[in-house]
């Protein structure tokens, strides 16, 4: 017959009249000792931040010398294509691995076909072409979408209401190519189509360009933080409904993994969570679960929030800004695309 181990019995902990008086207690631990000063913080500091985490979103517009603010996100302007060469080559002295392009396409070059985006002098494919030409070793990550491009501001062909799904990739296999073919290193399909990421890949292989690599959008949230975006674009005024029955409901975890595994068996390079530090438990869900190389995009409204309460006083922008970048890290992100990848580069380099 077994028998059942007793369980041991904890003694009870002393009420406050029997606690010992605090000149009596022998601290054996104490954690301050290990902040008492820079040179013991930096020892054992956990995550670090370096300028190889970073990626700077730029945008482009037409004309020659031309800078164009956008007036919801301080700080960001769009660039003229010859001005975006001068911004490429300002990130790559700053030891910057690569900035992703996207554009404000003209609203007359819009249509419901997105057709401007399979238009071989596009924005886009004149971006990285220059870039290229300038500095060859900065990387180059080109925007899969049409939403840029469509008159009705949405990420896929429509019938209706309803966004088709798989006359889409097909759309996107042709954008894809484009921006191959003008030099982009990445191709990052930010879409949300089912299914994409394979037709993006194979399309790629059998035109020769196995080499370029793909930077899914695995996990897209259908989130209210991408208004200033919008407006960079020119989407907001364009966007016909919103984007829910494509992009992810936040109120979903699970089936965020779902996603990026279905994208890293499609052949995807690299995965996304996007927005960011609203979703950074699933940051640390992708990273734990695949392994795989995991990216986060700090994006447009958490740029606009930090920069507004900076602007007013009321925190700490510098301070906020690495404080928000270290938590990708601290949540196991290989990297982030941030628009303050300039300034955080710069803060890096002077300290």
């Amino acid at each position: 017959m077994s028998q059942t181990k007793p369980s041991a019995k904890l003694a009870p902990f002393p009420s406050r009249a029997e606690a010992p008086a605090p000149e009596k207690l022998a601290l054996t631990h104490r954690p301050r000792r290990n902040r008492k000063s820079d040179w013991a913080r930096r020892l054992v500091r956990e995550n670090v931040l370096t300028t190889d985490d970073l990626i700077w979103p730029i945008f482009v517009i037409g004309g020659e010398k031309r800078t164009e603010a956008v007036t919801s996100m301080p700080g960001v302007v769009r660039y003229s294509v010859d001005e975006a060469v001068r911004a490429a080559e300002k990130a790559a002295g700053l030891h910057i691995p690569a900035i992703a392009i996207f554009p404000y396409t003209d609203p007359d070059l819009r249509d419901p076909h997105g057709s401007e985006a399979l238009h071989d002098q596009n924005l886009v494919c004149q971006a990285c072409r220059a870039i290229k030409a300038a500095v060859p070793d900065l990387g180059l990550i080109t925007d899969v979408a049409l939403d840029p491009y469509t008159s009705h501001g949405h990420d896929g062909l429509m019938r209706g209401e309803e966004i088709l799904n798989d006359e889409t990739v097909a759309v996107l296999v042709k954008q894809a190519l484009n921006q191959a073919r003008a030099g982009a290193d990445v191709i990052a399909p930010s879409d949300m189509m089912d299914g994409r990421v394979a037709a993006i890949r194979a399309g790629l292989d059998s035109d020769g360009f196995q080499h370029v690599q793909v930077m899914a959008y695995a996990a897209k949230y259908a989130s209210a933080f991408y208004g200033p975006f919008r407006d960079a674009v020119g989407t907001n005024k364009t966007l016909v409904g919103d984007k829910r029955t494509y992009q992810m409901d936040p109120a979903n975890s699970d089936e965020a993994l779902r996603e990026v595994e279905h994208d890293i068996l499609e052949g995807a390079d690299m995965v996304m969570v996007k927005p960011g530090m609203p979703y950074l438990d699933i940051v640390r869900r992708v990273k734990e679960t695949f392994g795989q190389p995991t990216f986060a995009y700090q994006v447009s409204g958490e740029y606009a929030m930090i920069m507004a309460a900076a602007g007013h006083g009321w925190l700490d922008g510098d301070r906020a800004m690495m404080e928000s970048l270290i938590a990708f890290k601290r949540a196991g992100a290989d990297g982030v695309l941030t628009y303050f990848a300039v300034r955080a580069a710069e803060a890096l380099r002077d300290a």
